[in-house]
């Protein structure tokens, strides 16, 4: 039974769970420069100190704890340590070069936690999503108010930047990818076309979550859509499920994702 087939049929049974934060779960671990850069970086020429998804290199086994207390609480689908995984987010600590290496390594992390658990409890099969997030980029919201067609980012810009963790996490194998926090529907396309592409060139059938953000009680996104406009936007068939993260709380998220559940034809 493929990851898609199982956890389709576990969803008509019970709420699946997906794991909660890394960014403040590494906050609570109060890491100064030297653990940020490891041994390996320690003569890094910038500061690396916040680089989180650098640690997957340099401190695995913060990592590795963070999936283990998710996985001890019950998730079902735990995501890999890579919400700045992108070239242009990478690019704050000059670690462009090694988004390929920070990916697959996070994805390795993560796979093994599951395994364990997997192990651990047969009748409750772990899975491991690959987090793709937003980057620092938009290619709907001008940029400079006295140039509003200009754009910081362009589609194709965007699709390579966004092609190079898919590769990562699809050699490392995890069984599913996440495109989470899309504060911009286009950048949001951006990532759905470059997994879908990725898998279909290694004849792949990886299940496509997605996960946006509204930023007031509008129910709009930041390029100005409102949930269902969104889901419009990202309806594929591809798609495996489709929510939203971080935005307003849980409370005053409901009426939107109550909208959301009225029209997807997905979980």
């Amino acid at each position: 039974m493929t990851c898609r087939e199982f956890l389709s049929a576990e969803m008509k049974k019970r709420i699946l769970i997906l794991d909660g934060p890394k960014g403040t779960m590494i906050q609570r671990k109060q890491l100064g420069e030297a653990e940020y850069r490891g041994e390996r970086f320690k003569d890094w020429k910038g500061s690396l100190k916040g680089d989180n998804d650098i640690l997957s290199i340099t401190q695995p086994e913060i990592i590795m704890s963070i999936h283990e207390e998710h996985l001890a609480a019950g998730s079902d689908i735990i995501q890999t340590n890579t919400f700045n995984g992108t070239s242009f987010s990478q690019a704050d600590f000059g670690m462009q070069a090694l988004v390929y290496e920070l990916n697959q390594k996070a994805a390795r992390i993560a796979l093994e936690a599951a395994a364990r658990w997997t192990a651990k409890t047969p009748g409750k099969p772990r899975f491991v999503a690959g987090s793709l997030g937003p980057t620092n980029k938009s290619a709907s919201v001008a940029q400079d108010v006295e140039n509003p067609g200009h754009r910081s980012v362009t589609w194709n810009e965007l699709y390579e930047a966004y092609s190079e963790p898919v590769r990562a996490f699809l050699d490392a194998g995890v069984d599913l990818i996440i495109i989470e926090t899309i504060f911009d529907t286009l950048n949001g396309k951006a990532a759905l076309s470059a997994a879908i592409d990725g898998m279909r060139s290694r004849s792949m059938d990886v299940p496509i979550m997605v996960s946006g953000t509204i930023v007031d009680l509008s129910g709009r996104n930041l390029s100005g859509q409102t949930v269902e406009a969104f889901l419009a936007s990202m309806d594929r068939p591809e798609l495996f499920s489709i929510g939203l993260n971080c935005s307003l709380g849980a409370n005053q998220m409901k009426p939107f994702l109550a909208a959301l559940a009225r029209h997807a034809p997905f979980p």
